[in-house]
C-alpha cells in the first residue's frame, strides 16, 4: 500500500521523479463574508500584479491562542540539538538537494537566453555546492539552520546570480501549449458526469493527475505523446483510495450543502497541472457562483507557473464573452502570491493577495511544495483543502 513519507525522501524538486502517493486533507472551519474585488481580473495592472510592497502575513492563518504557524512540515531540528552541528535530518536534506545540482546545471547549460550558458551553469553548480558544503559544516551559515525553504532559496539565488532567471521557460511554454490543446476534451469528460459529487471526485482526481507532472521537464515528450493520452493514463493509474490522508468523503458531503463565496487557490506547476487539473476544478467552483482567486508565483522557480504566465494561459482559454467553455469566468482572478520558490511561507505573501483573500471562505493549497513539504499542518480561519502528490523518488 502507498504511504506518505514526511522525511527527506519526499524532498522537492528534482526533475526525475516518480509520483507514488497522494494526500488530500480538508479542515472544516467556518468562513467569513464576501466582498467582490476585481482588481486583478486578468489585466496587466502592474500596480497590482507586480507590486514591490513589503510582504505581509496571509490574513486567513489561524489566530488561535495556542497555535503558532510554522511553514515547514518536517522538524529539521529540536531546541536540544547543538546549534553548530547539523542534525541527521538536515544532512539528509542537504544531500538530496546536492543530487539535484546536475539536473539544474544541465538545464541551465541549455538556456539560450543566457550568453556563455555552459560556463555560467558550471559556476552555478560550484557556488551552490559550496553553500551546501558550508551548511554541512556549520548549519548556521547562509541564514541557516537549513530547511526546504532555505535550500530552495539558496538554489534560486545562485541561479540568478549567474544570470539564469528561468531555465525551464522553454519547457513550460511547450507544456502549456500542449495542455491548452487538451483542455476542452478534459472539461467535457467532467461535464458528462451528471452526479455533482461524482463529478467533484473526478475533478479532484484530475488535480492529482495533473500534479503528477511536478517538474516533468525531462518527460514532456512522453507526457503528451499520442494526442495527450498520457494525462488520461495518469488519471486511470492513480492509487486507489483510501489515500494516505483522505478527507475526500468529508469534502463531498460539504460540497452540495455549502456554497463558498470566495476561494483562494495556491497553484503549482505549469502545463497539465494548472490547465488540466486546477482550471477545470476552478471552473466548477465558478459554475456554483464562487469567486476564484488563483495565486501564482511572482518569479519563476522550476516549472511552477508564474502570475504573468497564468494571465496569458487563462486569456487563451476564455472566449470573447469571458467564459470558460460556457461558464462565466468574470469572477476568475489572478494575483501574484509574492512567492519565488516551489514552496511557500504563508507568513510572507504579497499585500495584493492578502487584500483579495481577506474575506475568502475557502483556501486550497495544491502541490507537494505548498501542501506537503510546507503547510500540511497549517491552520486557517476558514475551510481549507490540501491536494498534493508526494514524489518519493527524487
Amino acid at each position: 500500500s502507498a504511504s506518505l513519507s514526511l522525511s527527506p525522501l519526499s524532498v522537492c524538486h528534482c526533475v526525475a521523479c516518480v509520483c507514488v502517493c497522494v494526500a488530500c486533507s480538508c479542515l472544516p472551519l467556518s468562513g467569513g463574508g464576501g466582498v467582490s474585488v476585481c482588481a486583478v481580473q486578468l489585466q496587466s495592472e502592474s500596480s497590482i500584479m507586480e507590486s514591490a510592497s513589503q510582504p505581509v502575513a496571509f490574513p486567513l492563518l489561524s489566530t488561535w491562542v495556542d497555535y503558532t504557524y510554522r511553514p515547514c512540515t518536517i522538524p529539521y531540528r529540536f531546541p536540544s540539538d547543538p546549534p553548530h552541528q547539523p542534525t541527521s535530518t538536515e544532512l539528509l536534506w542537504i544531500e538530496l538537494f546536492r543530487k539535484s545540482i546536475s539536473v539544474f546545471r544541465k538545464h541551465a547549460e541549455q538556456d539560450e537566453s543566457v550568453p556563455d550558458a555552459p560556463i555560467k551553469a558550471a559556476k552555478f553548480a560550484q557556488r551552490y555546492g559550496e553553500m551546501l558544503d558550508d551548511l554541512q559544516t556549520n548549519p548556521e551559515s547562509h541564514g541557516g539552520p537549513p530547511d526546504c525553504i532555505l535550500l530552495c532559496r539558496l538554489r534560486e539565488l545562485c541561479l540568478r546570480e549567474c544570470g539564469f532567471m528561468d531555465i525551464f521557460k522553454k519547457f513550460k511554454d511547450e507544456d502549456n501549449a500542449k495542455a491548452i490543446s487538451l483542455f476542452e476534451d478534459v472539461v467535457k469528460l467532467a461535464d458528462n458526469i451528471q452526479d455533482t459529487t461524482e463529478r467533484l471526485e473526478h475533478l479532484i482526481k484530475g488535480v492529482f493527475a495533473g500534479n503528477i507532472f511536478d517538474l516533468g521537464a525531462m518527460q514532456l515528450a512522453e507526457v503528451f505523446a499520442s494526442n495527450g493520452m498520457s494525462f488520461l493514463s495518469s488519471y486511470e493509474k492513480l492509487l486507489s483510495r483510501p489515500w494516505v490522508i483522505d478527507d475526500l468523503e468529508q469534502f463531498k458531503l460539504r460540497w452540495p450543502r455549502k456554497m463558498w463565496k470566495k476561494a483562494v487557490i495556491f497553484v503549482d506547476n505549469s502545463g497539465a497541472d494548472i490547465i488540466l487539473g486546477i482550471l477545470p476544478f476552478a471552473r466548477e467552483l465558478l459554475r456554483r457562483g464562487t469567486q476564484v482567486i488563483l495565486a501564482a508565483n511572482e518569479m519563476p522557480s522550476i516549472n511552477d507557473i508564474t502570475c504573468s504566465e497564468l494571465v496569458d494561459v487563462v486569456s487563451k482559454l476564455k472566449d470573447a464573452n469571458e467564459c470558460l467553455l460556457g461558464v462565466d469566468a468574470h469572477n476568475l482572478l489572478v494575483v501574484s502570491s509574492g512567492n519565488e520558490l516551489p514552496v511557500v511561507d504563508l507568513s510572507s505573501v504579497s499585500p495584493d493577495l492578502a487584500y483579495l483573500a481577506s474575506d475568502a471562505d475557502l483556501v486550497i493549497l495544491e502541490g507537494m511544495g505548498r501542501g506537503i513539504e510546507t503547510n500540511l499542518y497549517a491552520q486557517f480561519k476558514c475551510d481549507s483543502l490540501k491536494v498534493a502528490m508526494s514524489n518519493l523518488c527524487r
